[in-house]
């Protein structure tokens, strides 16, 4: 136990964020630089040891805390990255973009505010990249065997490092311009710098791992050429699909999918653009979806100049505290206030759209909403609560719906899918075609970035036993299956 009385004299601290007004003017992340560096000891020493450490079952990557807490309290950061790394490819990612379940997870947090999991996290990775911990671990021999993966967001990253450390020779295929996924286009810049992500790929091309950009399987690559060339595959695409509105005034100019908006914005920060091609800039901005995807585009239209900007979900505001319909060690439901909402805009529950309004040129200029309940666990709309709001961009921000049928890639390889759209696989996350796996979004549905790495670790090791026979690469930490998460 690092210290034995910590959590009984250390009050919780987290990382402090610049003032909005400086934020504002700029892309760079959040948070004031360094600010954790003189808690940070402090705060994994709030950590209790616990018997049963309930974090670890928060936790889809079975992130071993206690441990790296007590190296963190010690100030052993070469330690506390070694362990810290055992169960997690991209801390850096997760550190940062992760809601930490393994914080709802925390005993101390049954009746007192939890340990600061995520900022001991990010604080130890920050620190082995500053100290020269994180080098390339290039594999000492090749199997000679081959796998291709589809997909380089967290899954298809996580798999394709696992397997090259395991000495297979493996090609990253990715349909945008740089690698990432959306990592790199579907996270703002004031979230997650994209250095983090750079260095990352610097280091896995150091290991061996190849990465083909601008190639879309299915459309420029074939299913039938990809497992010609490949003895595996395994498809971490995502699921790409955005869920749509259909309602009256949808074809109208100036409305778009929060996936269409966003990596516009992170164009400009990558130079390719001196200004976005879909902007907020004067105008009267609606975000329709209450999640962290909405907040981005809640975070990313302030950056650019927005008039107003009023977010809306269609469920009722959650509770600040833990309901008792979700109690410890569950990941609750929670209000929260994201460093977007800092900024500003407002935030309206149970609404629902039924129609936009457009203007003389085919563009948004209003959209038409009415106030929802539940009656019978159904939502009904309140009579005599509709009302106007003013909409000049309108970002739809309501979630996925499956992975991308169109390209080619699911009807090619003839793959199995759920009612949910999304790819079938076993538990060694095999697909119904010899040699394909599937990993994260593609086979479970929209999730976590932590669950997309564990996924991408589990799959990586289905593909080594099927290359090989057996598997050097660790067990899952536990099931993954999603009849068993949290």
């Amino acid at each position: 136990m690092a210290d034995p009385k910590g959590f009984l004299t250390t009050p919780r601290e987290t990382a402090c964020s610049r003032p909005v007004a400086e934020r504002l003017k700029d892309w760079n992340e959040v948070y004031v630089p360094g600010s954790l560096l003189p808690i940070i000891s402090k705060q994994a020493g709030r950590c209790m040891d616990c018997g049963i450490p309930f974090c670890h079952n928060g936790c889809p990557l079975g992130n071993l805390i206690p441990e790296w807490n007590d190296f963190s309290y010690r100030e052993d950061w070469t330690a506390a990255s070694e362990r810290l790394h055992a169960t997690n490819n991209f801390p850096e990612f997760t550190g940062r973009l992760c809601p930490a379940p393994c914080e709802s997870a925390c005993v101390l947090g049954i009746n007192q505010p939890a340990v600061t999991i995520k900022n001991v996290e990010v604080s130890i990775i920050d620190k082995a990249w500053d100290n020269g911990d994180v080098t390339p671990q290039a594999p000492e021999r090749l199997s000679g065997k081959t796998a291709a993966v589809i997909g380089s967001g967290p899954a298809g990253l996580a798999a394709a490092q696992q397997l090259t450390r395991a000495g297979h020779t493996v090609v990253v295929y990715e349909r945008a311009d740089r690698i990432g996924g959306l990592l790199r286009y579907g996270i703002p810049e004031f979230k997650m710098e994209k250095v983090h992500i750079n260095r990352r790929i610097e280091q896995m091309r150091a290991e061996g791992t190849k990465f083909r950009t601008g190639i879309e399987v299915g459309r420029d690559i074939t299913a039938t050429d990809l497992r010609k060339r490949f003895d595996a595959v395994v498809i971490a695409a995502g699921a790409t699909v955005s869920r749509d509105l259909p309602v009256p005034g949808r074809e109208l100019g100036g409305i778009h999918f929060a996936m269409e908006y966003l990596p516009l914005a992170n164009k400009v920060q990558e130079g390719d653009f001196m200004a976005p091609p879909i902007t907020a800039e004067g105008k009267h901005v609606v975000v329709i979806g209450g999640g962290d995807t909405g907040a981005d585009c809640v975070g990313t239209a302030h950056r650019q100049g927005a008039a107003s900007v009023t977010q809306l979900e269609i469920m009722p505001k959650p509770s600040e505290d833990r309901p008792t319909g979700q109690p410890w060690p569950t990941f609750p439901m929670l209000y929260k206030v994201t460093s977007a909402h800092e900024e500003g805009g407002e935030r309206v529950y149970s609404v629902s759209t039924t129609h936009f309004e457009g203007d003389e040129d085919g563009n948004v200029k209003a959209l038409h909403l009415v106030e929802v309940e539940f009656i019978d666990g159904k939502l009904t709309q309140k009579p005599d609560t509709e009302r106007v709001l003013p909409a000049q961009l309108v970002t739809l921000a309501m979630g996925f719906t499956g992975t991308d049928q169109e390209n080619g890639l699911v009807g090619q390889f003839d793959l199995e899918l759920d009612g949910r759209g999304n790819i079938v696989r076993d538990s060694s996350y095999a697909t119904n075609v010899d040699g394909v796996f599937v990993a994260g979004d593609a086979g479970r549905g929209q999730s976590l970035i932590v669950w997309a790495i564990a996924e991408g670790r589990s799959a990586a090791r289905g593909v080594d036993r099927f290359l090989t026979g057996a598997s050097t690469l660790p067990y899952p930490v536990k099931p993954t299956d999603r009849s068993l998460t949290v």
